[in-house]
């Protein structure tokens, strides 16, 4: 090991450039993969929402409890998203996704074992840490496998998996029910079976190796080699073949470094900006559902979870549409056009609502969610793409915290809001997300795709 000279940092920085502007299958294997734990997440997510019936049923807690078994996870996804992703910059990728599959296995199956609903909130919590972990690594992760252009479709599929995971989580819970299983057997199973998908994905993550980007930045030369030999057939020649020792960047420079660049800058409050929006109209579109089913005549627990998976199967194609258009519109473009659908849907449902017009409210609730799955598609892979990649964990997991923020308060703040101004009203005040994200793609959004560091 020895300390870096300075002629050497243009050896660094040429062969970070090199490995991620270079596609190869390997690396689309790798970007799969790191999709495929959303369908963890998905799976955690949405599950409680359709047993949480059968656990008020149990237990009879009281609503700030029953909230905090529902909010739990976003709440402790938090924590993770900022802790995983300056993990991920300071100990490495593959460790932080062996780490967070391993936990998450453990958690999930302690849920189907709990006592009360206190404990429930307990593990919830803890498990939403390595669930806010994963998905900032995993972006990390793809950024530094795939080369450009292909790295930004695969990260705008993050909405396609998750409808993916809702449509399993509810077909799963109706094949529960059809065989009439007991309740609390029910909710139990269901929540204990996350760690199925988790376990068979920390099997097929095992021999992941770390990314060789990463291992540049730490001076592991090395490895870095060794690495880029198995998934490139690249030697990484500008690279002398001994190890160096690197100053380490503070994770507090993560944000004098985007300053730094107003392309980079722009883009990185843009995505902020964008999670925080489409979090927001999607947490509060819940509320709307039983309205739905109410207007169409749904009244029972197996009618509402068919009903709904119908919607997010019309979800998952437009989840998988988008990230195909990317690269003819860009960014921008795909962000504009998700965001004025949902804009002009929510317009539409309000307008449904104050004329008493309920026909029009299925089809604006289908609207609203195809332009969702757009305008969400890149809000996490443009702040992560556009990092430097020694702060590439850190701004993916800060950006993911603009998606969680939301989604936690909306369970608390969202309900007396709607009871208090009614449905109508609240509709018109939803509006004002899509608005903002709207405004923010128009006016700060620069086009980044296939965006490359100097």
């Amino acid at each position: 090991m020895t300390t870096m000279a300075m002629p050497q940092q243009a050896a660094i920085d040429g062969a970070v450039r090199h490995l991620i502007t270079n596609y190869s299958p390997k690396g689309n294997k790798v970007g799969w993969l790191m999709m495929a734990s959303i369908l963890v997440e998905a799976w955690d997510l949405y599950s409680i929402a359709f047993v949480l019936i059968f656990i008020k049923e149990q237990y009879n807690p009281d609503p700030l409890m029953l909230g905090l078994a529902a909010a739990g996870t976003q709440g402790g996804a938090l924590i993770g998203a900022l802790i995983g992703g300056w993990l991920s910059d300071k100990i490495g990728r593959r460790v932080m996704f062996l780490v967070t599959m391993v936990m998450f296995i453990i958690l999930a199956l302690a849920q189907a074992f709990v006592p009360s609903v206190g404990w429930l909130v307990v593990i919830r919590f803890l498990l939403g840490i390595p669930l806010g972990s994963d998905i900032s690594t995993g972006y990390t992760y793809i950024m530094e496998s795939m080369a450009k252009g292909e790295r930004e479709v695969m990260g705008n599929r993050w909405q396609f998996m998750f409808a993916v995971g809702e449509v399993l989580t509810l077909a799963v819970i109706i094949a529960f029910l059809l065989t009439n299983m007991h309740h609390e057997t029910l909710w139990r199973v269901t929540l204990g079976l996350g760690a199925l998908p988790a376990l068979i994905i920390l099997l097929m993550r095992h021999d992941v190796p770390e990314t060789a980007v990463w291992l540049v930045q730490q001076g592991r030369f090395r490895e870095a080699k060794e690495v880029a030999r198995q998934m490139y057939n690249d030697d990484l020649k500008m690279l002398p073949d001994h190890d160096v020792v690197l100053p380490k960047p503070r994770p507090t420079a993560f944000l004098a470094d985007l300053r730094k660049d107003p392309i980079r800058w722009r883009a990185t409050l843009y995505g902020w900006i964008a999670c925080f929006a489409q979090a927001s109209e999607f947490s509060t579109f819940a509320f709307y559902l039983p309205v739905l089913f109410a207007m169409v005549g749904v009244s029972t627990i197996l009618g509402n979870n068919l009903v709904t998976m119908a919607l997010f199967a019309f979800a998952a194609v437009s989840g998988w549409v988008g990230p195909l258009l990317t690269p003819k519109i860009g960014h921008r473009g795909i962000a504009i056009a998700g965001f004025s659908i949902v804009l002009a849907s929510l317009l539409v449902a309000a307008f449904a609502l104050y004329t008493d017009n309920k026909i029009l409210l299925p089809f604006a609730a289908a609207g609203m969610l195809w332009g969702h799955y757009w305008d969400a598609s890149n809000c996490m892979t443009i702040p992560t793409m556009v990092a430097r990649p020694q702060y590439r964990g850190t701004a993916s997991g800060f950006a993911y915290m603009f998606v969680k923020l939301p989604s936690f308060l909306a369970i608390f703040l969202f309900p007396s809001l709607f009871a208090a101004i009614g449905q109508a009203n609240a509709t018109l005040f939803v509006a004002i997300f899509p608005l903002i994200g709207l405004l923010a793609a128009l006016f700060i959004l620069p086009e980044v795709y296939g965006y490359e560091h100097d």
